[in-house]
């Protein structure tokens, strides 16, 4: 029998889109042949999905699952707004969001070579194949974000559209704020904020600000543009950064604020979020 190599496992894969245990079956099988293995299995149907791989795949669900440690969210993409509503691709989301909270895999394409607990002859990735030939529509695992449960840590989660936007909060500091982190993720989902604080702001996306600012007011004298500047700069935060957001229920507040005036004093900080909208990111 053939020596079957790694990089003939890739290439396949890569000419195919076929999961990598069934490559490198067919490799045995065809003694090595390139070719042969193509064909075989094209027969066997397993590259009838590869075809519809190039497809865009724009719609799909934003599916959650959650164990006592972890909390799961995983993008699952199809073509159409109809398929995305089909039973058996809810089930996928579902199972795939249940799978990525139990085992907390260290990345997607690690998790997509994973076998599938519930049926342990299948790789994730062969679930997915499977689930394109039966559906008929391109289907992808788009990311996957796993947040870890902490004695000090509150999450809320929101989802919205039917799970076509879904945001998170991670405040820390106490773990029985759940209720009131939501209440802040709802305010992402409405506000879209890009940055946490305006330490989380790139600098180069900030010199691009400036930038901006600057070619809207040239012709002033050096310390007027200076302080224009300045405050085109902070109304940019303002906008952008989720701290210094002005509340949507509350506008005397900032979202800052807010979170201070409910810890009383204890302390509690708003240290993370995430807004995922389906198609995008």
């Amino acid at each position: 029998m053939a020596n079957i190599t790694p990089d003939m496992i890739k290439t396949l894969r890569e000419r195919t889109g076929v999961g990598m245990s069934k490559c490198k079956e067919a490799l045995e099988k065809a003694n090595g042949d390139m070719e042969l293995a193509i064909a075989n299995l094209r027969k066997e149907g397993a590259v009838t999905a590869v075809k519809k791989e190039g497809r865009a795949a724009n719609e799909g669900v934003i599916a959650i699952a959650e164990t006592p440690t972890h909390i799961a969210l995983v993008e699952v993409n199809a073509e159409t707004d109809f398929v995305a509503k089909n039973e058996r691709f809810q089930k996928f989301a579902n199972d795939v969001a249940q799978e990525v909270a139990k085992t907390t895999p260290a990345s997607l394409e690690a998790f997509k070579q994973q076998k599938f607990s519930k049926d342990p002859h299948v790789t994730i990735e062969e679930y997915r194949t499977h689930l394109v030939q039966v559906i008929g529509e391109n289907i992808q695992i788009r990311r996957l974000k796993i947040l870890q449960k902490g004695a000090n840590k509150s999450i809320g989660i929101y989802s919205h559209l039917g799970g076509k936007l879904v945001t998170m909060v991670e405040l820390t500091g106490n773990n029985g704020d759940s209720a009131f982190a939501k209440e802040i993720a709802m305010h992402v989902a409405a506000a879209s904020p890009e940055y946490l604080s305006e330490k989380e702001v790139p600098p180069n996306i900030l010199e691009n600000e400036k930038d901006i600012a600057r070619s809207q007011i040239k012709g002033k004298p050096a310390n007027i543009i200076d302080k224009i500047v300045e405050g085109k700069i902070n109304s940019f935060y303002d906008a952008a950064c989720l701290t210094r957001q002005k509340y949507i229920k509350d506008d005397s507040k900032t979202i800052q604020e807010l979170v201070a005036a409910h810890a009383k004093g204890k302390p509690l900080a708003l240290t993370n979020f995430l807004r995922w909208l389906v198609g995008q990111g």
